[in-house]
């Protein structure tokens, strides 16, 4: 029996399958897995590369049968998709990993840390409740409309309103006792939303304070301690990046390419990549160029030249794709940025 060089595990919450090959890529095993059976099952085997795809539970599975010796790797489910033949199953699928993994030109993500992983966590629970407040504040001002009351935009025209109906005065005391106290349920909600985004909003400085890689991400422009938290925490090491070109199209910052015979044709930019570091570069940009447009650039600059021809919103995602890589040279080459010197007219 010929010796497995590569297994592809397609992994799930109880049953797994695992696709055995050699060296030239035949079967060795298609073997189904319960999750109790699955380390006593990788500890019996030799030393080889184990590919799983990168999806919920790969990080923590592959530091898991990293430990038992074995190579792991992780590959983007996108890149696997190709290789699946026909009907979908999980043997299939773990064959498909497998032979994804055999491909020599193959692109892998990098396993995370449970150091990462909390870190990651922290900027994620703050996103998601960030989301919440959003959805209430939509609420109470949709709400309030049917009865005949139009609130301002904003958080804090939320906070006067959420008095006015504690007090019952103005607006509390127009409406049906049974709407104002369902109000007042949603404005207590939001309190305590509020409060718990204050207490992660310290909890993410006092990490970047402590962090001398978020230190010198925070002296770019437009990168502030959440965005850089969260590169450090949701990013592969940049070292993984031949250059900062290859940074921003992991990011998604890059025009997506439809080229053929030789003609190039580039659209929007591509949006694949890690989803939340593209929405805060670009809203990190935005205020540097909305900055700019109304004090005015520095004289002679990239910035001042590029507002000057073209709209502020290509300005804006070519800014965000501008400082993609200046946060991979400053990661890679340990320094802090140093703003360009604009040159003499």
């Amino acid at each position: 029996m010929a010796e497995v060089s590569t297994i592809g595990l397609d992994i799930a919450k109880a049953v797994f399958h695992a696709h055995g090959a050699d060296a030239r890529g035949q079967m060795v095993f298609s073997r189904r897995l319960t999750r109790a059976k699955l380390l006593e099952f990788f500890a019996a085997q030799p030393r080889c590369v184990v590919a799983l795809e990168a999806c919920g539970g790969a990080h923590h599975w592959a530091r898991e049968i990293a430990s038992l010796g074995h190579e792991v790797k992780l590959i983007p489910p996108a890149y696997v998709k190709p290789f699946v033949k026909r009907n979908k199953n999980d043997a299939v699928d773990a064959e498909a990993i497998c032979e994804a993994a055999q491909r020599p030109s193959m692109r892998y993500a990098a396993i995370k840390t449970e150091a990462q992983q909390a870190a990651g966590m922290v900027f994620r629970t703050r996103d998601l409740l960030v989301r919440q407040r959003t959805q209430l504040i939509n609420a109470i001002r949709g709400h309030l409309t049917e009865f005949g009351w139009v609130a301002p935009k904003g958080p804090s025209h939320i906070n006067v309103l959420a008095t006015l109906l504690e007090e019952g005065e103005e607006i509390g005391a127009s409406l049906p006792e049974a709407a104002r106290a369902m109000f007042l349920v949603m404005t207590g909600q939001l309190e305590q939303l509020n409060e718990q985004i204050k207490l992660l909003d310290k909890e993410i400085a006092r990490r970047a304070r402590e962090d001398e890689a978020a230190r010198r991400l925070m002296t770019i422009p437009g990168i502030g301690p959440i965005t850089a938290t969260a590169l450090l925490a949701l990013a592969p090491p940049a070292e993984g990046f031949a250059r900062g070109r290859d940074f921003a199209a992991w990011l998604g910052l890059t025009p997506r390419q439809h080229s053929s015979g030789g003609k190039e044709r580039l659209g929007s930019i591509s949006r694949m990549g890690e989803r939340t570091l593209r929405r805060l570069l670009i809203v990190g940009s935005s205020t540097v160029v909305l900055h700019a447009s109304r004090r005015g650039a520095s004289r002679g600059s990239w910035l001042e030249q590029m507002l000057a021809r073209k709209p502020r919103m290509l300005v804006t995602v070519a800014l965000a794709n501008k400082t993609a890589r200046i946060v991979w040279a400053v990661l890679t080459k340990g320094e802090d940025y140093r703003a360009p010197v604009a040159a003499a007219a």
